[in-house]
């Protein structure tokens, strides 16, 4: 424990890679065994323990952070990635204050998601457990560290966290601030462990699961991270693979409305995986309403690609291509099309889209609900902002990521869906006949 401490601290590698990997896997499966039986009080102390480290370590996070972006204009790095890799006091805040968010919210292990009583007498329970050892996998966002530890903490699992080599500098300095907080509650320092090490094989290692002590992993990061994850794991994977996230401005929507929503759905962060990525508008509507978005995107600095329609009501939107449709820009770019009605903008979303969040604009209900209802998304929208993808908007406190599978967890990945059941059977001596 002491030298894998020390190679954090040191950035560091002692001996080869796969005997630490291993190590860091037994030690988080021994940590997990402590934190699937400790108490909501003591986890939350040590919740807010954490919480108030990064508070007083701010000013350590942000030098180290500073040192990476600078890193990182030095290569040439595009905006959208300073933009995830970078933090300022208001982030770090929000990253205390995440922390804190999650302490508050409900335990959920040990809570019965059901009972009930055989004719025999057996009682019957299904109870929320821990998974056991989550292992994240993630790249330029420093701030998934504090998110994630927590997350992990409050559903009684550890964590092994791997970082980008980009971020690397600030995550660590981020999870040694997070340790001192766990171990200032009695728990183990092991729940929460960086990979101190930014060699690729790490994640190899990672992905066939550490000999059996990661349970679950959960790829935060580009397209061709996720699709490495997917590819390679031994083990379950939360994921999505990209956010190709669609606004259908619908005929009866309310344009000052739509405008409001179209804007901060593209615009308000641009590299994250709720921003829109394609328009679609009515052809109903767009006489009125397709022009005006199209000149409010392009004044907001956003480069517009569309259709022959949406190029004929300004000179400075560029011709789409086929490829537009299913990318995920994460940029200043959007896709721009007018479509025939719902079925034609469901179609649309269905075939180019990513499952992963979409929304309608409409004053028509019947229209939302159809929407709603046919539109297979993890998260689908009506009259709100695609960048409500979040767990913390969703009350959540904060989420590992947003996952677009269909088996355990779904959308945005927070203590709910870090857990998973067991059956409590309660009995006077019963025997099966």
């Amino acid at each position: 424990m002491n030298q894998l401490s020390e190679a954090k601290q040191e950035n560091v590698n002692p001996g080869s890679i796969e005997p630490m990997m291993l190590y860091m896997g037994r030690l988080a499966r021994e940590a997990a065994g402590a934190l699937a039986l400790a108490s909501t009080e003591v986890k939350n102390r040590a919740l807010e323990a954490m919480a108030a480290r990064i508070e007083a370590n701010a000013q350590k996070v942000l030098d180290a952070n500073v040192q990476e972006i600078d890193a990182a204009r030095a290569k040439g790095r595009d905006q959208a990635f300073i933009d995830r890799l970078m933090l300022d006091k208001a982030r770090v805040a929000a990253m205390a204050k995440g922390i804190r968010e999650v302490a508050a919210l409900p335990d959920p292990v040990g809570q019965v998601m059901a009972s009930w009583l055989r004719p025999n007498g057996l009682k019957i329970s299904r109870v929320r457990v821990p998974l056991g050892v989550i292992g994240i996998i993630y790249e330029s966002r420093p701030n998934v560290t504090a998110d994630a530890a927590a997350l992990c903490l409050k559903s009684g699992n550890a964590v092994i966290l791997r970082s980008g080599s980009e971020s690397f500098l600030t995550s660590l300095v981020i999870a040694n601030t997070l340790t001192e907080g766990v171990a200032e509650a009695g728990l183990p320092r092991e729940a929460i462990q960086l990979v101190p090490t930014v060699d690729r094989s790490a994640v190899g290692f990672m992905l066939q699961g550490l000999g059996g002590a990661i349970d679950v992993i959960v790829p935060r990061g580009g397209k061709e991270l996720v699709a490495r994850v997917e590819g390679e794991a031994r083990v379950p994977v939360f994921a999505h693979l990209e956010g190709v996230c669609h606004v259908y401005v619908h005929a009866p929507a309310d344009l000052d409305m739509a405008k409001r929503i179209v804007l901060n759905a593209k615009m308000r962060r641009t590299g994250v995986c709720g921003a829109t990525e394609t328009l679609l508008v009515d052809r109903k509507a767009a006489s009125t309403h397709l022009a005006p978005l199209v000149k409010m995107l392009i004044e907001a600095g956003c480069e517009v690609r569309g259709d022959a329609e949406t190029q004929s009501v300004d000179t400075r939107v560029k011709a789409a291509t086929e490829e537009d449709w299913p990318k995920e820009f994460l940029d200043a770019i959007i896709a721009v099309k007018v479509v025939d009605g719902l079925d034609e903008a469901i179609e649309h979303i269905a075939r180019y889209g990513s499952q992963h969040t979409d929304a309608i604009v409409t004053e028509d209900k019947r229209a939302a609900d159809e929407f709603l209802a046919r539109v297979d998304s993890a998260i689908v929208l009506h009259n709100a902002s695609t960048q409500f993808a979040d767990g913390g908007e969703f009350g959540m406190g904060a989420e590992i990521g947003i996952a677009t599978g269909r088996f355990h967890a779904r959308g945005p990945v927070g203590v709910e869906q870090l857990t998973t059941f067991k059956y409590v059977v309660r009995g006077q001596g019963q025997t099966r006949p």
